[in-house]
């Protein structure tokens, strides 16, 4: 049986645990590492599309990593109940021109009893920004930078 801890009924411990842990696989960009933290037949909204089951997830992460170049992105809990989990994200990429962008939204996460999730819905808004607006710079470009 597939389980991913933390396990439902979340506490703020583990609610906060379940971000990093989401935090951390998406800024991997590895799209079949991500889809094994959601059911098979796992159900999202994402903007305006509909994703369903893990196939698709891979398909999407990987379309959505080659357009979004240099992804970083930091995820906060706000909110969590016994199996939900609300977050508010953002994250900075470029397209294939050079163009920076940073993305706001908001997550709703739906849990089962195994830890995976069953559902995620999502709202996402991207604003333009210049390079040297951004906030979530590698270690070696700061270097670079000064």
């Amino acid at each position: 049986m597939e389980q991913k801890f933390p396990l439902p009924p979340f506490t703020r411990e583990t609610a906060l645990q379940k971000v990093q842990l989401a935090e951390d696989a998406w800024n991997s960009k590895d799209p079949q590492k991500v889809s094994m933290v959601y059911t098979k037949d796992t159900v999202w909204r994402n903007r305006d599309q509909f994703i369903n089951g893990r196939e698709e997830v891979v398909a999407f992460l990987t379309g959505k990593w080659q357009r979004e170049l240099d992804y970083k992105l930091k995820k906060e809990l706000w909110s969590f109940t016994d199996n939900h989990i609300a977050v508010c994200f953002e994250y900075e990429w470029h397209d294939h021109t050079g163009n920076w962008y940073r993305s706001y939204g908001n997550e709703l996460w739906e849990f089962n009893a195994d830890g995976l999730m069953q559902r995620r819905l999502a709202a996402i808004n991207d604003v333009p920004i210049k390079s040297s607006e951004r906030k979530f710079r590698d270690p070696e470009e700061i270097i670079l930078a000064c």
